[in-house]
């Protein structure tokens, strides 16, 4: 019985952000149709170095697999390595067997932008002009390239507080560094930022905007303003995980926003079974805190294109 073996050299071969949106697409309707099983994350926190570790398995169909991933904010400071770190190990759910163990970063990185862009493909203006992007840490650049498989032309306009990283995204992927009050008046905008107080406020935005909060995946984060949420159509990615870690859990414990507030799960609207974006809808939020059915379903055609290029490399690692 042998394992397949994936580097992130591998992952990179075989792996498109095309690939990626599409994988995520296809797991937010199996979630919506309740064709996943997926537990809430776990998290272990570690508050003696500032960031935590997380557990996320899930199965769908024949396939079941878990992602141990961190947060770990101050690794590029501290340590000179990036902020997330994972593994992913892919199993056949009938027979348990482990499949393949792959880089669980550029995955993560990959179904994260994908996921963002779903939600725009689903939730934004039609034919949005302008993408913003709040925080250039290196999620930014995924976060780009999936809202590019939908609009090729959209401009993007970028801002982070640190002008280095700032320079250095505008130089990578073609944008526009500006100020935080013109990118928040985007058609898009998405924020990525570690912040456990708001950025965005509602005087910074537009007419009618989509908003994906994709930085809030901690107890404690908040990028909006709950005058945000309170008016605007909330979308979340999962009810148990975003009232825990999302960007409306904050409020939540607060009081100034209730679950019973959240309009839709993505899913849901995804699968077909709830209107996308109202004629009427000024702004729309996404929330989103990362789903482990994600990572299942991009893993397996990372896996599926592994085997047809035979690429990779196989180890009898269970020994039977």
């Amino acid at each position: 019985m042998t394992t397949l073996i994936l580097s992130s050299k591998d992952m990179t071969s075989l792996a498109s952000m095309r690939m990626a949106t599409k994988a995520v697409e296809s797991a937010f309707a199996a979630h919506g149709r309740g064709e996943a099983s997926m537990p809430p994350k776990v998290y272990l926190d570690l508050e003696d170095v500032g960031g935590d570790f997380r557990a996320m398995p899930a199965r769908s169909g024949t396939y079941a697999g878990v992602k141990w991933v961190n947060s770990h904010p101050q690794n590029p400071q501290r340590h000179g390595l990036p902020t997330v770190l994972g593994t992913y190990i892919l199993n056949d759910a009938a027979t348990a067997r482990p499949l393949a163990i792959m880089d669980g970063t550029l995955l993560t990185a990959l179904r994260t932008g994908a996921a963002a862009g779903v939600a725009s493909k689903y939730l934004a203006p039609k034919h949005p002009k302008t993408l913003g992007v709040v925080g250039c840490g290196a999620q930014a650049s995924f976060i780009v390239e999936a809202h590019r498989v939908f609009w090729p032309d959209i401009d993007v306009l970028l801002f982070d507080r640190s002008m280095e990283a700032m320079e250095r995204s505008v130089a990578s992927f073609g944008a526009t560094a500006s100020s935080l009050e013109v990118v928040a008046a985007s058609d898009i905008v998405c924020t990525g930022t570690p912040s456990r107080e708001p950025v965005v406020y509602p005087n910074m935005l537009g007419t009618n905007v989509h908003i994906n909060a994709m930085g809030a995946d901690a107890e404690g984060k908040q990028e909006l303003d709950a005058g945000i949420l309170g008016a605007s159509r909330v979308v979340i990615d999962d009810v148990a995980q975003a009232a825990h870690s999302g960007e409306i859990n904050v409020p939540l414990h607060k009081g100034e926003f209730a679950l019973d507030d959240v309009s839709a799960v993505l899913g849901e609207i995804v699968a077909g079974l709830k209107p996308g974006r109202l004629d009427d809808d000024g702004w729309t939020v996404f929330d989103s805190t990362g789903l482990a059915i994600q990572d299942l379903f991009l893993a397996a055609e990372i896996y599926q294109a592994a085997l047809a290029a035979d690429v990779g490399h196989s180890i009898d690692l269970v020994g039977c």
